[in-house]
């Protein structure tokens, strides 16, 4: 069977979306756990800080690896859409976190722990990647086709 053109090439950036996002990952967990355990931050502080920390990984190795192939519509204003789109993004995976926090709270009667914490940070950034994806790829880094 034939795979049509479109959906390799849709494939092949997101395969390049994934690693960078890997990377970003590992910079956040390592980040969020440092502000968290280390520093003694709030999780949802530490979320959104460890958030903004990974985007300058996220930015570069998307723009220059990932979507390279796609037209540039002017460094500012891709940028701006860039920020946008991942201020949005780290506003849904800090609801996420306290929306886990609070659940898990109300089902075990107390403060989570570490392991548990982690698992709800995990959750949140699959969802948040997904939706990420789909604006860097409609929105932020889209070709001059639109597609």
């Amino acid at each position: 069977m034939k795979i049509p053109a479109r959906l390799r090439r849709l494939a092949g950036v997101g395969s390049r979306f994934l690693v960078v996002g890997a990377i970003s990952t590992v910079v956040e967990i390592a980040a969020f756990n440092l502000f968290v355990f280390m520093l003694g931050w709030d999780p949802v502080v530490s979320k959104v800080v460890a958030s903004l920390v990974a985007l300058i990984n996220a930015y570069i190795g998307n723009r220059e690896w990932a979507f390279r192939h796609r037209d540039r519509r002017g460094r500012f204003s891709e940028i701006v859409l860039f920020l946008v789109t991942n201020g949005v993004c780290t506003l849904l995976g800090a609801g996420l976190v306290w929306l886990g926090v609070e659940a898990l709270e109300l089902i075990v009667g107390h403060a989570t722990g570490a392991f548990a914490l982690n698992v709800v940070n995990l959750i949140s950034i699959v969802i948040v990647v997904v939706f990420r994806f789909v604006l860097y790829h409609k929105v932020v880094f889209r070709s001059a086709s639109g597609s």
